[in-house]
């Protein structure tokens, strides 16, 4: 069923931890909502998939390949593969996570 929904209203916050909720799962890449309190973080890692990374709400640090950028609500980072990456929530923060990988 096709219908508007709020970015913001879509997942709530939790204190002291990381919330996530998938919103499409296919083969060659996912969407997936997260929702983290202050401070909380994703270490660095890699990944085979391409990333877009969208601000709905809050700051956060994203650092790819070593160097940090602060990216806040209304703003996106696009984060390559097979790039280090990482991340932490300055302030409360709601994101949209969209992976795709190459299909060959």
């Amino acid at each position: 069923m096709t219908e508007v929904k709020s970015i913001i209203n879509e997942i709530e916050y939790q204190s002291g931890t990381i919330v996530s909720k998938q919103i499409i799962k296919k083969k060659n890449g996912n969407v997936t909502l997260f929702a983290f309190d202050e401070g909380e973080s994703l270490t660095e890692h890699t990944s085979p998939y391409e990333a877009l990374v969208s601000i709905a709400d809050g700051e956060m640090e994203i650092k790819v390949g070593g160097t940090p950028y602060n990216v806040k609500a209304g703003e996106f980072i696009l984060l390559p593969s097979n790039i280090p990456h990482g991340l932490v929530a300055v302030k409360k923060s709601k994101m949209l996570l969209t992976m795709i990988k190459e299909t060959e």
